[in-house]
């Protein structure tokens, strides 16, 4: 079995390759999202390209390997279900389960993600709009676009919050910012950079652009 922070690395390649244009992830970027100096990154990636996980260009980036893959997304189904089993089952808080689902997912056994899975009836996103990978590590193909994307009179409906710290969660759901709600999009400001957008039954609120780029949306109705 993998060690636990052979797991983090790969779960944070899977995220920073399926986020980039090119799908390599750069070293850099990988050192800065898992808190750790790029000599430390350096030499994991080494250990993981021996283990066959990942091919590494020496001035390119990193990809996963078909093995590397399926073992991250296995990380990823286990982190999302357990995100969802504890906002569902539990009553947690959503601004607080991404942390808990971190020390979790590296100790669950297969047996009991699988049962965890089934309990929930199969869910296909968990509570912050995230893919959950189905068993064969497939996941629902879905079309959206960030807020920041739209304009001013756009009816549009939240499906993913990509920002798990938990003082945006928390600021989001004060607002009425979860996936499954409702949104219109009052103003946009280009030259301020900011929108004002309002969830169905909450009070309008003014986004900065760079926050609205954390949430995605996809086309709504009245």
């Amino acid at each position: 079995m993998a060690t636990e922070t052979v797991e983090n690395y790969l779960k944070a390649l899977l995220t920073l390759c399926d986020e980039s244009p090119t799908g390599e992830a750069g070293l850099v970027r990988l050192a800065a999202v898992l808190g750790v100096t790029k000599g430390t990154a350096t030499s994991m990636i080494k250990r993981l390209a021996e283990g066959k996980l990942v091919k590494a260009e020496r001035y390119g980036g990193i990809t996963l390997t078909g093995k590397g893959r399926r073992a991250a997304t296995d990380v990823l189904r286990r982190h999302r279900l357990l995100e969802t089993f504890l906002v569902r089952t539990l009553k947690l808080d959503w601004s607080t389960v991404h942390a808990e689902a971190e020390r979790l997912e590296h100790a669950v056994s297969p047996l009991v993600i699988d049962a965890i899975d089934a309990l929930l009836g199969h869910p296909s996103v968990d509570p912050h709009g995230d893919p959950i990978p189905d068993k064969s590590g497939q996941t629902r193909a879905a079309s959206s676009r960030p807020l920041s994307a739209c304009a001013m009179g756009d009816k549009t409906r939240l499906v993913r919050v990509a920002d798990q710290e938990g003082a945006f969660l928390g600021f989001a759901a004060r607002h009425g910012l979860m996936p499954g709600v409702r949104l219109t999009v009052l103003d946009a400001d280009p030259q301020a950079q900011s929108m004002l957008v309002q969830a169905q039954g909450h009070d309008p609120v003014w986004l900065a652009t760079a926050a609205a780029g954390k949430i995605a949306v996809e086309a709504g109705s009245d």
